[in-house]
């Protein structure tokens, strides 16, 4: 596979990018499904009226309620658990009402504001510790952060990898123009590091030891990082909150996404076979470094910390040019907020 060439970075190839294809634009992508409007207001509904539907973009949240025994609990029908990952990617669903939830980092909802697609946040869950890593390409001679300068970095505009680009550059005391961002989907991280087409890209767990199982053998290394990804939240199109049996299903999903994790967390034996044994094709003694290497799951029951965090990542990007700037309380439904949090033990409402 050969990858297009790099496209000159900025706000207008950043937002004709998360627009979509040819010529819909902002407009279109307004139109479609997210059509800004007055936001849901009042008390959330708490019953699931019979026969409500939902569509559900968390792999893993399937995953962890196929082994705990929970999915059949499910006060909902889900037609479908599409597994759709990529920020861009998941916008795209909501746009076509394929997807009425997914699970995302912080940044698709500022990707979403700043092409006019209307969106809520409605779960928020918090990692304290770097859980990506940059990997190499093999045989370049990266070895620290500090090789980063004049490096071709793939840097997916509209992901959490490319937010923890931007904020190494910062911690390096560098400008972006100091590095060669190299625009991509991290769908397409793992060829551009194997063709050599970029020197290093962010790679998350199961990929990185996929990764480095095939081409360490060739030079290829990781090197941790000090960012962190604060967030993995739940989010939905607004217009689906719209939508009171939705919005009821939503609201009763929360507490399985947030004890779904709390299970894979307290039982890791059954979690790495079902998950990264069998449907991720990882070993067990891969799964296990991977599973002892991520942190406790943690739910905070007020949000005042993750609004912050998302206004500055909102920031970050506005200050290089990427997006507009974005008011990110805007992006939070508070009427959801400690419904996570009050569904799981205390020891999974503070810190690790």
């Amino acid at each position: 596979m050969t990858l297009p060439s790099t496209p000159a970075l900025g706000r207008r190839s950043f937002l004709a990018g998360l627009a979509g294809v040819g010529t819909l634009g902002l407009v279109g992508c307004a139109a479609a499904g997210g059509v800004s409007g007055p936001a849901p207001a009042g008390p959330l509904p708490t019953a699931v009226p019979p026969g409500t539907k939902l569509t559900v973009s968390v792999r893993t949240t399937l995953k962890q309620l196929e082994a705990s025994g929970e999915l059949a609990g499910l006060p909902f029908e889900v037609p479908d658990w599409p597994n759709v990952t990529a920020g861009p990617d998941v916008i795209q669903a909501f746009r076509a009402g394929s997807v009425d939830l997914a699970t995302n980092a912080g940044i698709p909802p500022i990707q979403a504001a700043a092409i006019g697609f209307d969106a809520k946040i409605v779960a928020v869950a918090h990692r304290e510790t770097p859980t990506y890593r940059f990997a190499t390409a093999p045989g370049a001679d990266i070895r620290s952060l500090q090789d980063l300068k004049g490096r071709r970095i793939a840097f997916s505009q509209g992901q959490a990898q490319g937010v923890l680009v931007l904020r190494t550059i910062k911690e390096l005391g560098l400008r972006n123009e100091d590095v060669q961002l190299v625009a991509l989907n991290s769908p397409q991280f793992l060829t551009a590091l194997q063709s050599r087409q970029v020197d290093v890209a962010v790679l998350a767990e199961p990929s990185t030891t996929k990764y480095l199982s095939q081409y360490g053998k060739d030079g290829a290394r990781t090197i941790d990082m000090n960012a962190v990804d604060l967030l993995t939240i739940l989010w939905a199109p607004t217009s689906v909150l719209r939508d009171e049996a939705k919005t009821a299903a939503i609201r009763a999903f929360i507490p399985f996404w947030a004890r779904g994790q709390v299970w894979a967390w307290e039982h890791p034996g059954p979690w790495i076979e079902h998950y990264y044994v069998k449907d991720q094709n990882v070993g067990t003694a891969d799964g296990e470094r991977i599973v002892e290497s991520l942190p406790r799951p943690y739910f905070p029951a007020g949000w005042d910390r993750a609004i912050a965090w998302e206004q500055e990542t909102a920031d970050l990007l506005a200050q290089g040019g990427f997006t507009p700037p974005v008011e990110a309380a805007d992006l939070f439904d508070r009427r959801f907020e400690g419904i996570a949090a009050e569904s799981v033990p205390a020891t999974y409402r503070s810190k690790p």
